[in-house]
């Protein structure tokens, strides 16, 4: 079994998204390896040699590969091989599982801007047509592809809730829907303020479609978000304007208008991560953070954000002797 067929064999099963970075990765870091040994003759330390070496030398220019990078090869050999095993029957039982592989490390997200920083962002996306995609993502942790994915259906402004269904990304340069990370629905509240947005956004995509006539290309109860005339919005779009937007505030034209706090730089990404650290710094519980987030289990909020949980608990004895006084 190559892997090239199997991840052919296994296509339906896979995410669109997740099926082109397997292609990507086996491409990458696997066949160079591992490619020409046979099945039968991999061994576990074939594959504990192969984590060496991508540590030691398996990137660019050869330079050592990433700690996380090497984990999600495991993870993508470990799925092969155990469909060797399960489905095939090439092999009794799949040397990947005793394997010396790297330990995963949960990383702490990076650069968590302050509320008020939030509100300075907000405040430069505002005039900008994609504000609302923004406002959004900050106030429901909702990943980019969950959002590009949100169609009018799915938000209900009236009992102030919008239903996350799936994702959207791109493949060999086409748009490709597909199910959430988890694999489930899952409704998210959002506030009067957010509703606001969302009705000025809808307003003023309405304005859009007059204006476009024959030419607009979105459909009746389309996508929330999409380019000026109807079409769909690509990733690589919404992840580079906040760049963009932070650039622009800190570097004006007129040096004297610079501001005295320059706004550091996150990435779109972070938006969710500063959604999820303002609700566990109030006390929200971490099973409605995870719930809001579309995690799977609550654990793996536990784990991302552990380092938050840690400084809310520092106050935990203070609030339980204030509430016995």
């Amino acid at each position: 079994m190559e892997l090239a067929h199997w991840i052919e064999d296994h296509a339906m099963e896979i995410k669109p998204g997740t099926l082109e970075d397997y292609r990507i990765t086996i491409r990458l870091y696997i066949k160079p390896h591992i490619g020409k040994t046979k099945l039968q003759a991999v061994r576990p330390s074939t594959i504990t040699k192969l984590y060496r070496d991508l540590l030691a030398r398996g990137g660019r220019g050869g330079k050592p590969l990433s700690v996380s990078t090497v984990v999600h090869t495991h993870a993508i050999l470990r799925r092969a091989f155990r469909d060797a095993v399960e489905v095939h029957e090439y092999l009794s039982s799949s040397p990947v599982d005793k394997a010396k592989r790297p330990r995963g490390d949960w990383r702490e997200p990076g650069m968590i801007w302050t509320p008020a920083q939030l509100r300075t962002f907000l405040a430069l996306a505002r005039s900008h047509r994609l504000f609302a995609f923004f406002h959004l993502a900050a106030y429901t942790g909702a990943r980019r592809g969950e959002l590009l994915n949100l169609r009018w259906p799915d938000v209900d402004l009236g009992g102030k809730q919008i239903t996350i269904k799936g994702s959207t990304g791109v493949v060999d340069g086409e748009h490709i829907e597909g199910t959430t990370k988890s694999g489930r629905t899952r409704v998210v509240t959002i506030d009067d303020g957010t509703v606001a947005v969302l009705r000025k956004h809808r307003e003023a995509q309405d304005a859009e479609k007059l204006r476009g006539g024959e030419s607009w290309k979105g459909e009746e109860d389309g996508h929330v978000f999409t380019t000026a005339w109807g079409g769909a919005i690509y990733p690589t779009t919404v992840t580079a304007l906040p760049g963009k937007l932070i650039k622009a505030y800190n570097e004006p034209e007129d040096k004297d208008q610079a501001p005295v706090h320059p706004l550091p730089y996150v990435r779109l990404h972070d938006l969710r991560h500063i959604h999820a650290t303002t609700l566990l710094l109030a006390g929200v519980p971490v099973h409605i953070v995870a719930t809001r987030l579309g995690h799977a289990d609550p654990a793996i909020t536990l784990r991302v954000y552990a380092h938050v949980i840690r400084s809310a608990e520092t106050a935990a004895a203070e609030i339980f002797a204030r509430a016995l006084e």
